[in-house]
């Protein structure tokens, strides 16, 4: 096992091999691969034994020919043949014991690759999936963790098998004639060289093609999205997309046709030096026959024994470029896991206080990191990373909601209102100060405590391409259908989604878009609802919405808020006339607070921003 690893260390020190991988990767590979360690070496066991047969059969070949041609008892001839059948029985039962270990510890290595990716990519922050291309992250998922998953199989078993059977047909051959063996040798260098340079064509090759499949994953899933096509359409371009789509298919198509030649060039080479080989050892081993060197049997065990011999020289003369190019894979998922969260939980967390919840911020000061803090330039499809970052946009913001209370934030696009809010769910965590539940910092709440306290209703109200059962029922599964048509019938949706044919089992479509924005809206409501949270965000929940769908939402959000704690950001004013208080927030500074009444009065920001929107309104409703 240990030398196994030092063949792979050794790949990574090759001049041929693909260039960036980093130190320690081998070590990296071999930690995630301990869980499988039993079934890797029944598996290493099962190819050793398989390879010990392969040197085998030519030997019992030779005997044959010996027994024949030295007039021996049919029954002998008759023993040697059974043995060789014997030997391709054990070898075929050996293969599908050695391809079901390989099975297993591959589709095991995807499995464990797969979760670790996935829960950790879950950990990340929003930052991270703002700027991440979803292809490019999909494409992790699969195509290089099923990378990865060849080192455990082709390239490690190829790496295992060829070095014995190398090694053993070697050796035998020597004993048998070292004079045959070094002629056949003389062919070597015609043979290595050739699939030398095509290795290193061929993972450059590779390489490309996955980046580019990358590319097209990640058209595709922005492309093929209710938002993306519709702007595609609206703007005219699906031809250029076409063009775009099709000229990486194309390379794609290219690199496949390259390859599909240099293999068959390569195959035609190792067959061609090969016949050549074994023509000398025919050659030389029949005339040192004839003259009495040598048995006939050994000069036909010679020329079987030298099929063992060229292609693990083959294989071998590549496996350097062949581990690397699977570690590259490796090295490409690590990437991913190396990225740190950015948000933690404490490994003793605080649990909340029951009852009413109150929210405060204590002098919290923020500023967004930069994107080599949380991203990887891969996933991004460019050279380098944004270094900008840590200018502060939110300055020493503090503010106090009571426990029932109703706080809104109102402000100018760009103010902060959304990072204030983005901070209570801990979305973020502030670079200063202190965000408060119940005097609790949320730096100290679980995980599991902080999502079932509060509950954020935003503008776009996305929902998953699944049913309105699921949707609602995920942020709490345990959930009754009673339960869940309480939730619709206070977020005003019952009577619709009771009309429709397969009411609780109809599916939404990609992000709700088979729903109107209000139907939408309110069922992400009856999603807080059905969720009970004590503390209720509402980020521009009306936003996009006219003004029947606006009174419907209202009507459901007023159900919502009901003795509950909240945090209500709005742009339409008259949507905070009767919060407890109104905050107004202008380049990350809460420069006014007060009730609308008070506000108005001080005829300060609040009442120039209530002027204007309300001329603004007046006017479009003449």
């Amino acid at each position: 096992m240990d030398n196994t690893w030092s063949l792979m260390r050794g790949a990574m020190n090759s001049a041929d091999a693909p260039r960036g991988l980093r130190r320690g990767t081998v070590a990296r590979v071999a930690r995630f691969a301990r869980p499988h360690w039993r079934r890797l070496l029944v598996f290493l066991l099962l190819t050793v034994i398989s390879a010990v047969l392969a040197v085998s059969t030519p030997l019992l070949a030779g005997r044959v020919v010996d027994a024949i041609v030295g007039g021996q008892a049919a029954a002998t001839v008759v023993w040697l043949a059974v043995a060789i059948a014997l030997i391709a029985v054990v070898d075929a039962v050996l293969g599908l014991a050695e391809r079901w270990q390989s099975a297993h510890i591959g589709e095991g290595l995807i499995l464990d690759l797969r979760r670790a990716v996935f829960e950790h990519v879950q950990r990340m922050p929003i930052a991270f999936f703002m700027r991440s291309r979803t292809g490019a992250l999909v494409s992790r998922l699969n195509n290089d963790v099923i990378g990865a998953q060849r080192t455990f199989t082709a390239t490690l078993s190829g790496l295992v098998t060829n070095v014995i059977q190398l090694a053993l047909s070697l050796v035998v051959m020597m004993t048998l004639s070292w004079q045959v063996t070094l002629l056949a040798l003389l062919l070597l260098p015609a043979f290595v060289l050739p699939a030398r340079r095509i290795g290193r064509r061929m993972a450059d090759l590779q390489h490309e093609s996955a980046e580019l499949n990358a590319a097209m994953t990640t058209q595709m899933t922005e492309r093929f999205s209710a938002p993306g096509a519709t702007l595609v359409k609206l703007f005219g371009r699906p031809r250029a997309e076409a063009d775009e789509f099709g000229a990486r298919a194309s390379r794609v198509r290219d690199i496949g046709v390259r390859t599909a030649m240099l293999t068959r060039w390569f195959m035609t080479s190792l067959t061609l030096v090969s016949a050549l080989a074994q023509a000398l050892v025919y050659g030389l081993g029949g005339w040192l026959a004839l003259t009495g060197t040598l048995d006939a049997g050994t000069v036909v065990a010679l020329a079987l024994l030298l099929t063992r011999l060229y292609t693990p020289l083959t294989a071998l003369a590549n496996v350097r470029v062949d581990v690397m190019t699977a570690l590259v894979s490796f090295e490409r998922v690590f990437e991913v896991l190396d990225l740190k969260p950015m948000i933690t939980e404490r490994p003793d967390p605080v649990s909340l206080p029951g009852g009413d919840v109150s929210v405060e911020f204590d002098d919290v000061r923020f500023a967004y990191p930069s994107a080599d803090g949380y991203s990887l330039a891969s996933l991004e499809e460019v050279s380098t990373l944004d270094t900008r970052g840590g200018e502060e946009v939110l300055h020493g913001v503090s503010l106090r909601a009571e426990p029932g209370q109703m706080v809104a934030l109102v402000g100018p696009s760009g103010a902060g209102k959304s990072t204030i809010a983005s901070l209570v769910a801990r979305l973020y965590d502030p670079d200063s100060g202190a965000v408060r539940l119940s005097g609790v910092d949320v730096r100290d709440v679980s995980f599991e405590d902080l999502r079932g306290t509060v509950g954020v209703v935003t503008q776009d109200g996305h929902l998953f391409h699944d049913t309105i059962r699921a949707n609602l029922a995920y942020v709490r599964p345990e959930a009754t259908d009673d339960e869940i048509w309480d939730a619709l019938r206070r977020a005003r949706l019952a009577e619709l989604v009771d009309s429709l044919p397969d009411r609780l089992d109809t599916v939404v479509g990609e992000r709700g878009y088979r729903l109107s924005g209000g139907e939408r809206q309110r069922l992400t409501i009856a999603r807080l609802l059905l969720a009970r949270p004590r503390v209720v965000v509402l980020d521009e929940a009306t936003a996009h919405l006219d003004s029947e769908s606006e009174a419907a939402v209202g009507e459901a959000l007023a159900d919502a808020l009901h003795g509950r704690t909240a945090l209500v950001i709005a742009h339409r004013l008259s949507t905070v006339r009767a919060a407890d208080q109104i905050l107004v927030v202008e380049q990350g500074r809460i420069v006014e607070r007060g009730t609308h009444p008070e506000l108005l009065a001080a005829e300060g920001r609040y009442a120039e921003l209530h002027r204007t929107q309300f001329t603004v309104t007046e006017r479009s409703a003449a």
